[in-house]
């Protein structure tokens, strides 16, 4: 062991592993690169729902055929993401890392060339793929780098995803209003920078692995009391049901606000994307403050304040004028997003040492459940008409009192070192 401390203190070596990095220091170069990278990620993902308007106008979609797309993309993470995770727990590769963001730049250069609606499913299902191997394996290099600050990396972690997201109603006003579908092109060069700063994060992470690097495992775990372990998966549920809430609603917005817009208010559809930007935006911001809001109030309070929290304003949303809606935007995307970091933190805590597997089932399953809520909104906006259907959505943050069923701090911080 003194050997293998000698080893590490070397310049070259990286920093000394114990036990999950309890008692390494925090890397923050790796963190922000990671952070850029699911920025890259996920704002080429967000080229998807930046694309509906014109995809809907060039080859004449209804909602329901929008919605499908949607579902394709969001599915094809929720199938791949948890198996991924729960491999990578099992044996960490560093090399899925670049290889899911070739699929990316696959699935970009495709978009923007489909010109028939098979094409343009096949192309989200490649976008998709990228994104279910690289965030299993982006969470566990968040983790590692973390050192004694999970909650601080984490939310430098998501930030980046989340930001890229916003990034999507601008896309639309910028990029695919005066460009077209072609415009999708430009981003193969993100998708070829993401590859580049995989690489290198990949070489990082093969260099921890190498020097010794081992999550913590819960040492307790096979000899748990039947009733303990039942409260854990319970609590895991309802987290991942929360998520799924989350998700639908953020679907309904992210996807579906702008054609209301331009119904309720004549707004033109380069000006109904600042509003989705504004909700977006916001987001992204609370889910920076979401981790030292949580540590200062508690996790479990700023889930319940989250979801909770969002449900008046969801609610009176459909019914305000366009100046108050932008307003109110602002608001419930800070608050909504503001415990999406905490949620990963939350289950990490639940499974310790699964990793991988975790954060492939809160943020790969439950938010490709979500591309089912858009797929049946997508539905009932051709049935029902787009403003009944947000109006019915306002109802769904009503739901996150499902989060007073989740164990207190004190009990997940007993769970968790047992």
């Amino acid at each position: 062991m003194a050997d293998r401390s000698v080893a590490l203190q070397k310049p070259s070596a990286p920093p000394s592993p114990v036990h999950g990095g309890t008692q390494q220091a925090t890397v923050y170069r790796i963190l922000l690169a990671i952070s850029f990278v699911h920025l890259f990620n996920d704002s080429i993902q967000s080229v998807i729902p930046a694309i509906f308007p014109i995809l809907k106008d060039n080859l004449f979609l209804t909602f329901t055929q929008i919605g499908w797309i949607s579902f394709a993309i969001n599915f094809t993470s929720s199938l791949i993401q948890p198996v991924i995770g729960y491999a990578a727990d099992r044996r960490p590769t560093p090399i899925l890392l670049p290889i899911g963001m070739c699929f990316t730049f696959a699935g970009v250069f495709l978009l923007a060339h489909a010109h028939t609606y098979l094409l343009v499913l096949l192309a989200v299902i490649l976008i998709g793929l990228g994104s279910a191997t690289f965030h299993p394996e982006g969470m566990r290099v968040a983790h590692m780098a973390a050192g004694m600050r999970k909650g601080l990396s984490q939310s430098i972690f998501q930030v980046g995803g989340n930001a890229g997201q916003s990034l999507a109603p601008l896309l639309t006003k910028f990029i695919f209003v005066p460009y077209g579908q072609i415009g999708a092109m430009a981003f193969t060069f993100v998708a070829g920078a993401g590859i580049l700063v995989q690489s290198y994060v990949a070489k990082w992470y093969h260099g921890m692995l190498k020097a010794g690097y081992t999550f913590k495992k819960r040492t307790a775990g096979r000899t748990l009391d039947p009733a303990r372990r039942k409260s854990i998966w319970n609590a895991t549920v309802v987290l991942v049901v929360l998520v799924f809430i989350r998700s639908w609603y953020g679907a309904a917005i992210s996807s579906y606000y702008a054609f209301y817009l331009m119904e309720a208010y004549r707004i033109s559809i380069e000006n109904a994307q600042i509003y989705i930007f504004l909700f977006l935006a916001s987001g992204a911001v609370g889910t920076f403050f979401g981790g030292p809001l949580a540590d200062r109030y508690g996790r479990r309070n700023l889930i319940i304040f989250s979801m909770v929290g969002t449900a008046p304003i969801a609610l009176i949303l459909p019914f305000v004028s366009s100046f108050w809606a932008g307003v109110l935007l602002v608001i419930s995307g800070f608050v909504l997003l503001s415990s999406f970091s905490v949620t990963v933190v939350y289950a990490q805590m639940l499974h310790p040492g699964n990793i991988g597997t975790v954060s492939g089932l809160i943020t790969g399953f439950a938010f490709g459940m979500g591309g089912i809520g858009s797929l049946v909104l997508g539905n009932l906006g051709d049935v029902w008409g787009i403003a009944n259907v947000m109006i019915a959505v306002g109802f769904l943050p009503l739901l996150g009192l499902l989060a007073l069923l989740l164990p207190s701090d004190r009990t997940l911080d007993q769970w968790s070192k047992e």
